[in-house]
């Protein structure tokens, strides 16, 4: 009797010869209009997780205010300690909206676990098994990176940059000049340097995504490095005050992030330099 040659098992896995099952994208091709519903979806549960997170805000909205002008409060007293910290408004409305800015701002905030995971679960589809699982971890990561680099930026950063600017009161003459800062235009501010903090402290992540969809290597990440210090110090010098130490405290953390990058695309990047597997033997 006549025996044939076993094939060999991988050859009849649905990814080709070697690529087991598992590591397959999503097997069921999804319409443009179901695209558009699941995203319609998601942004959905989005809004409502914000709405919620404002709505629990706005019931602590003083509160709130008082931890976000805690720098402000503590850069005036060093500068001016014979009189109270002051922040004004200028129409009927703009404490009311100010209150508002408050609370979605801290909303937002609350809300950004939610906002990740749906963001995530909406790509998730399209990804491969393994990269599915880090689900958890990238929400959990994006979380903690922003909250850091906010935290770093409230703490440490924004008490140096308002003692500088408020040094400059001064008496020229018999002119006086004194700052006079409206609580709008401080909150537009914070809010900015916030965002900016907090973004930034998010490049681990980016990175991730771009490492394990293939798009880049930690050798590309090397190379481009010289090429990013100059980003680096351009972006912090538009995004924060004028003061030399502001822009560093963006910078340099933001160098140090992107060192941590190169790690982060070398443990999960796609080795393509890595040979291929040899083809299976013939019979």
């Amino acid at each position: 009797m006549s025996k044939f040659p076993a094939q060999d098992a991988s050859a009849e896995l649905p990814g080709g010869a070697g690529t087991p099952a598992a590591e397959e994208p999503h097997e069921e091709g999804m319409t443009l209009w179901e695209h558009l519903d699941e995203l319609r979806s998601r942004l959905v549960k989005m809004i409502l997780a914000f709405v919620l997170g404002g709505g629990i805000a706005w019931t602590k909205k003083a509160w709130l205010l008082m931890i976000i002008t805690q720098p402000f409060v503590e850069a005036w007293k060093k500068e001016h300690p014979d009189k109270p910290p002051v922040l004004i408004f200028l129409s009927p409305a703009a404490q009311f909206t100010a209150y508002i800015r408050v609370a979605a701002i801290s909303g937002a905030i609350f809300a950004l676990p939610i906002l990740l995971y749906q963001i995530w679960a909406f790509v998730a589809p399209g990804l491969y098994a393994k990269e599915k699982r880090y689900a958890v971890p990238f929400v959990v990561s994006s979380c903690g990176l922003f909250a850091g680099g906010a935290y770093f930026g409230w703490k440490v950063a924004f008490p140096l940059a308002f003692e500088f600017l408020l040094g400059f009161d001064e008496k020229i003459g018999e002119l006086s000049i004194a700052a006079q800062i409206t609580i709008a235009e401080y909150l537009e501010f914070v809010t900015r340097m916030l965002v900016a903090f907090g973004l930034a402290a998010e490049l681990p992540v980016l990175v991730f995504f771009l490492a394990v969809s293939g798009l880049v290597t930690y050798k590309h990440l090397i190379k481009f490095f010289r090429y990013f210090l100059v980003i680096d110090f351009i972006v912090a010098a538009v995004v924060t005050p004028p003061d030399m130490m502001s822009q560093l405290l963006l910078a340099l953390p933001l160098a140090g992030l992107y060192i941590f990058s190169i790690g982060v695309a070398w443990v999960f990047g796609r080795r393509k330099d890595l040979p291929e597997a040899p083809p299976p033997a013939a019979a």
